[in-house]
C-alpha cells in the first residue's frame, strides 16, 4: 500500500499514511460521516453540512505536519516515530465520541439520569479502544495510553519532559490547537465568511522552548485574530437563537423517544454508542410506532419551521452569579407553567474561560529564539478587549401564545435584582 492523496476544500492536497489508512477504514471513523461538523446550524446556515468526518482528517494532517516541522526544525528535541504517528491518530480520533447534533446530544445526555456524567472525550477514548479491538491493529498498551492523553491533552504520567506534545492535538494550556484551527477555517469556509486569521503563520513561526510550544512575539495579534474569530462564530453562528431553539427541540424529541428506543442506555457502551448518528431524527420522523408520535411531532414542527420562540434575553458582568429557572419566572407570571419556558445559560469566550488565553501563551523574539517571553496587552494595542467572557441569559419557549406573558415575568425578575432588561428583545404580539 502507499500513501492516500486527498484534495481537501482548507488544506488543498493532504497525505494520507498508510497507518492511518488502517483507522480511516474502520465503521467507527466512518461513522462521523453521518455527523454534522457544526449540529443543528446547518438547520440555518443551510451550505454549512460538512461533516465530523473530513474534519477529523484535517486535525490529523495539521497535526502530522505540525510535529513533523518541529522534527525537522529542532532535532534537539528528539521526536520519536511513535510520537509522529500517534499524534496523527490522535488527531484522527479525537471526536470520535460526539453523538447525534455534536454539542446538542451532549447537553440532552446530561439531562438523563444514565447521562450526567457523558462527555464525548470520555467516548472517545471509549471508540479508539473499540476500533483498535475490532480491527485488531498491533498497538501497545503505551501506544494507546499515549494516544488518549493526547486526545485529552492530559501529559501521561513520567511524561512531563514532553509536555509540548500536548499542546499540538488538545492544548489545555491556552486552547492553541490543531482542532481549533482546522473547525475555524473549516466552518468560515462552509458558511461563506472570511477568516482573518492566519494559522499557518502560527505554525510557521512556533518553536519549543522549555518544553512549551511558543510563537514569535511578531504574530501575538494574529493570536488575538484567532480567538475574536472564535468568539465570533460561537456569537453569530453556533449560538444563533434559531439554531439553539432547533436544539432544544431536538433535545425534546429525543427526551420523549427515550423511553422506548433506550437511547440514553447506549451513552456507556462504545458497540452501542456507534449506532447513535444524527441518522437517528430520520429514524424517528419516519416511524410508525405510536410510542414516537410525540417525538415525530415536534421534528415535523422544525421540518415546516414551526420552531420554538426566542423571548428575550440579558448579558450579565461575570461576576453577577445570578441564577434563573423556569420555575421562577412561572412563579411571577400568570397563566404560565414551567414546562412553556426553556432557560439558556450561555457562556461566550476567548476559550479560556475568563481568562485571557494570550497572556497564558509564551512568545519569542525574531533576536532571540532561546529564551520564552510574555507579551502583555499594552504591548500589543489599546483595543485588545479587557473582558474576555460574557455571560447570558436567554429565555426560550415552547408556547408561542405565551410569549408576551413569559418575557413580563422574565423582566420583572430582572427588576427585582436590579438588572435593566434589553429593549431591542420586546416581543411583538402573535399575529393572528
Amino acid at each position: 500500500m502507499v500513501p492516500k492523496i486527498i484534495k481537501d476544500v482548507v488544506h488543498d492536497h493532504m497525505e494520507i499514511p498508510i497507518y492511518i489508512q488502517d483507522f480511516v477504514d474502520s465503521v467507527q471513523v466512518q461513522r462521523l460521516r453521518d455527523l454534522k461538523q457544526v449540529g443543528t446550524t446547518s438547520f440555518v446556515f443551510p451550505c454549512a453540512s460538512h461533516h465530523r468526518f473530513e474534519h477529523s482528517l484535517g486535525v490529523s494532517h495539521l497535526a502530522g505536519y505540525y510535529i513533523d516541522r518541529l522534527k525537522t526544525n529542532q532535532p534537539e528535541l528528539e521526536i520519536t516515530e511513535q510520537e509522529q504517528k500517534c499524534i496523527r491518530i490522535a488527531g484522527l480520533c479525537h471526536d470520535l465520541g460526539h453523538g447525534p447534533f455534536s454539542h446538542a446530544f451532549e447537553s440532552w445526555a446530561h439531562r438523563t439520569e444514565a447521562g450526567k456524567s457523558f462527555h464525548h472525550e470520555d467516548m472517545s477514548i471509549k471508540m479508539l479502544n473499540y476500533l483498535i479491538d475490532d480491527k485488531g491493529l498491533d498497538y501497545s498498551t503505551d501506544d494507546i495510553k499515549l494516544i488518549e492523553s493526547l486526545i485529552t491533552g492530559e501529559a501521561l504520567h513520567g511524561r512531563s519532559n514532553r509536555r509540548f506534545i500536548y499542546d499540538i492535538v488538545a492544548n489545555d494550556r491556552n486552547s492553541i490547537d490543531v482542532d481549533k484551527f482546522d473547525y475555524l477555517a473549516r466552518d468560515s469556509y462552509y458558511l461563506g465568511r472570511a477568516i482573518v486569521c492566519d494559522f499557518t503563520r502560527l505554525i510557521e513561526f512556533s518553536r519549543v522552548i522549555d518544553n512549551e510550544i511558543c510563537y514569535c512575539s511578531k504574530e501575538v495579534y494574529n493570536l488575538y485574530e484567532l480567538f475574536h474569530t472564535r468568539y465570533s462564530l460561537h456569537k453569530l453562528v453556533y449560538s444563533h437563537k434559531v439554531g439553539k431553539a432547533i436544539e432544544f427541540m431536538i433535545s425534546d424529541a429525543f427526551m420523549k423517544a427515550d423511553p422506548y428506543l433506550k437511547i440514553s442506555e447506549q451513552l456507556d457502551d462504545p458497540k452501542e454508542f456507534i449506532t447513535l448518528t444524527d441518522c437517528l431524527l430520520n429514524r424517528i420522523e419516519y416511524s410508525k410506532e405510536k410510542e414516537l408520535e410525540e417525538s415525530r411531532r415536534i421534528i415535523k414542527n422544525i421540518r415546516t419551521r414551526n420552531i420554538y420562540k426566542f423571548v428575550d434575553e440579558v448579558i450579565l458582568l461575570n461576576d453577577n452569579h445570578l441564577e434563573i429557572t423556569a420555575e421562577k419566572i412561572a412563579n411571577i407570571g400568570s397563566g404560565i407553567v414551567p414546562e412553556d419556558i426553556i432557560v439558556d445559560n450561555l457562556k461566550l469566550n476567548y476559550g479560556l474561560k475568563d481568562a485571557d488565553p494570550v497572556q497564558h501563551t509564551s512568545f519569542y523574539t525574531r533576536y532571540d529564539n532561546s529564551a520564552k517571553i510574555k507579551v502583555g496587552p499594552e504591548h500589543i494595542s489599546l483595543m485588545i478587549p479587557r473582558e474576555f467572557q460574557e455571560k447570558r441569559i436567554r429565555i426560550f419557549t415552547r408556547n408561542k401564545e405565551k410569549s408576551i406573558k413569559i418575557q413580563e415575568a422574565f423582566r420583572k425578575l430582572l427588576n427585582d435584582y436590579n438588572i435593566e432588561p434589553n429593549p431591542s428583545t420586546t416581543v411583538s404580539p402573535m399575529k393572528k
